[in-house]
């Protein structure tokens, strides 16, 4: 990870100094361990602060639409399927965009790291060789990255770049094949099952829209959920079927469109697994219109185009 940190500083200077790019959006070192932050360098001197590391878990698509200057983004595989349908969609000019591809190894899930120490402190977090060693005011522990990577992670097929101007590392191995084992488990569930699974989950939500706001399709200036004039939904987070009710259309409107980076699983304060949606989704686009979003430019989305042409 230093070599990638490395060259990713390299390249954003280079990009800066030789006025290729106005700006560069990517990760700095987080406050809290093993957690990194969006980052955005204007000035050549300011590249030290990027980084890259297993807690680059953001998709930094979100940050570049509709943008006047010229951008460079340090893109995982996640990221650039994000860029590829926005830029389908008329929301980032390709011209003004320089990707610097970075393949993903995977991102770490601190959740998981919190449900492992049960309400111990982490005060530093390292990874090497595989192994992710954990470090408190008593405790020393050592557990292998697998076992602490985002579920999104782990189903990842396509964790290198689509799409990139520079490549920085080696591609990583890909996933043959595609799991849905986690959506056939809830299809094979009752109507009534999943509607009370849906009643479960969805009880606890407030809706914060926190899901809506990292998720870098979710961009309409006026979304359904705040229109008053019709009212489509309650202002209380209490009525569990107005919650289920946002999520489902939330879900609809993401057909075709979602490239399944979990931003808004990993930013519900909640921890609804608001995954079981959009994997469906995925997953029946996939077996109906042959498509998966974000893969190629001159692919229409399967909502905009006949069945015919889209395979």
């Amino acid at each position: 990870m230093d070599d990638i940190t490395r060259a990713i500083q390299e390249t954003a200077k280079n990009l800066l100094l030789n006025k290729e790019v106005d700006l560069v959006v990517g990760f700095a070192r987080g406050s809290l361990p093993l957690r990194n932050t969006p980052c955005f360098v204007r000035q050549p001197d300011d590249v030290q602060k990027l980084i890259w590391g297993y807690g680059c878990e953001n998709n930094l698509a979100n940050y570049l639409r509709k943008r006047p200057e010229k951008i460079a983004v340090i893109a995982k595989g996640c990221d650039t399927r994000s860029i590829v349908e926005l830029i389908k969609e008329n929301q980032i000019d390709r011209n003004k965009l320089v990707i610097i591809g970075v393949p993903c190894q995977g991102m770490i899930d601190r959740k998981k790291i919190t449900r492992l120490l049960a309400g111990r402190e982490l005060l530093e977090g390292e990874v090497k060789d595989g192994q992710v060693i954990l470090k408190g005011r008593e405790f020393r522990e050592i557990i292998p990255l697998n076992q602490l990577l985002y579920d999104t992670c782990l189903n990842c097929q396509h964790p290198n770049p689509v799409l990139s101007d520079i490549l920085i590392g080696e591609p990583v191995p890909v996933k043959e094949n595609v799991c849905f084992t986690d959506v056939e488990e809830f299809e094979a569930k009752t109507p009534a099952e999943k509607w009370a699974y849906f009643q479960e989950e969805l009880s606890r939500c407030i809706r914060c829209y926190a899901c809506r706001q990292a998720c870098p399709m979710c961009y309409c200036e006026e979304c359904f959920a705040d229109c008053s004039m019709p009212q489509w939904l309650s202002k209380s987070s209490l009525n569990t079927q107005d919650n289920i009710f946002f999520q489902a259309v939330r879900v609809l409107h993401l057909a075709g469109r979602c490239v399944d980076c979990g931003a808004c699983d990993r930013a519900c304060p909640m921890g609804i697994n608001l995954r079981t949606l959009t994997r469906k989704m995925v997953k029946d686009v996939q077996e109906l219109f042959g498509y998966t979003a974000g893969i190629r430019l001159d692919q229409k989305p399967p909502l905009a185009a006949p069945v015919s042409t889209i395979n």
